[in-house]
């Protein structure tokens, strides 16, 4: 990208203007071409920050327990991603928790200050076009070459220049074996149709979350998760609100406890929450993998892509520049994915991913369940009529 600005203009906001919220702008002089103004607060100061340069605490909000820390870590016998940026760097980590890309955005518009934010794909789009976020110093992430090419250019955010994915996966359903019929493939109806959802009334729930829920309503009803046919969103919207007659809850941070413990029986979800959760309950005596499966529908899927963006909000954002770079990192990548169970868009990380996941088609989809999985993209100011759809759909 391309960063032009005085040299003493960001020397003094470097000195006065840290961690301030200003908004970057551009305004045309007089003359016979327009000019851009020299980035202003957040921008200023990320485009001045130098390689593993820091300047102050980092402050993360990201999904619940997607990151390895303390005893996840130590559970999982995988690196503590955490206490390993506060060891090399000397600075503390905040951890705070979000439940769903809509709550995210309403906290950083509301002006809550974070330092790196973990949106997913289309949400990238929301927040950039509304001016929320940063555009990144490449110069100081010097990791984003380990990026595989499938991830490098995304739709959501052209040349990534305002995020660098996380990590990536599925939606599906998560299961009791002997719940549901599964001898040809399962079918978004175990949750959607009222006779495939009867025998498990009362256990099973649904991902309290937009574009996820009214994705797979809109796939199991034959539409793109990504339609702006508000007739086919209203006719989804009618669907979940009829499962509100047999489901259990909206839950999109417990439900994967909360299948194993035996409040849910068929949860919809996402892979690695599932997949994590049957590892860390598997002992030497017992396989938690012979007792509950995961599954993408036979109608398709959404495939995601969450991200690490920094949000205009930042009070550091050297400090999240150089985080951002530390999880890049190959190593650091596969530790990632071999904690969360989600498949990595890191190329260079494969190498220290665990053999297993790298097979495992659960994480790592075959060409022909990839051929059935649709992509989130942003629908600009219809994701308006998406949100007011489910909040009629759960009643």
């Amino acid at each position: 990208m391309k960063r032009i600005f005085a040299l003493l203009a960001v020397m003094a906001l470097m000195v006065a203007a840290c961690g301030t919220d200003t908004t970057e702008t551009t305004e045309a002089t007089g003359g016979t071409e327009a000019t851009e103004a020299p980035p202003e607060g957040a921008q200023a100061i990320s485009d001045a920050c130098a390689l593993g340069a820091t300047d102050g605490d980092l402050n993360l909000y990201n999904w619940t327990d997607y990151i390895p820390t303390g005893s996840l870590a130590e559970d999982a016998e995988v690196k503590d991603l955490v206490a390993g940026f506060e060891d090399e760097f000397g600075v503390s980590v905040v951890l705070t928790f979000f439940n769903s890309n809509e709550d995210m955005l309403a906290q950083i518009d509301a002006g809550a200050s974070y330092d790196v934010v973990v949106p997913s794909d289309y949400m990238v789009t929301t927040m950039r076009d509304a001016d929320l976020l940063v555009e990144l110093n490449r110069d100081v992430i010097p990791n984003f070459a380990n990026i595989a090419e499938l991830f490098s250019d995304p739709g959501y955010d052209a040349g990534n220049l305002f995020s660098a994915p996380y990590q990536w996966g599925t939606t599906g359903i998560g299961y009791l074996y002997g719940s549901i019929d599964d001898e040809n493939g399962v079918s978004w109806g175990v949750l959607f149709d009222e006779d495939l959802a009867a025998p498990n009334a009362g256990f099973i729930s649904l991902l309290d979350d937009t574009r996820e829920t009214l994705g797979s309503a809109l796939k199991y009803l034959g539409y793109s998760l990504n339609t702006l046919n508000p007739d086919e969103v209203d006719e989804a919207a009618e669907l979940i609100l009829s499962t509100n007659e047999w489901i259990a809850a909206f839950n999109s941070s417990s439900y994967w406890t909360l299948l194993t413990a035996g409040e849910f029986n068929v949860s919809q979800g996402w892979n690695g929450d599932f997949l994590a959760e049957y590892d860390s309950i598997s002992t030497e005596d017992y396989d938690a993998y012979e007792d509950y499966g995961y599954a993408i529908p036979l109608e398709g899927s959404a495939a995601w892509v969450d991200t690490m963006a920094i949000p205009t909000t930042v009070a550091h954002p050297c400090t999240a520049h150089t985080f951002i770079n530390y999880m890049l990192d190959a190593e650091n990548g596969g530790e990632l994915t071999n904690f969360n169970y989600y498949a990595s868009p890191n190329g260079a990380a494969e190498e220290f991913i665990y053999e297993e996941i790298l097979e495992d088609p659960s994480i790592y989809p075959v060409p022909e369940t990839m051929a059935i999985l649709e992509f989130f993209v942003d629908l600009g100011e219809f994701n308006n009529y998406y949100a007011d759809a489910f909040t009629r759909a759960k009643g």
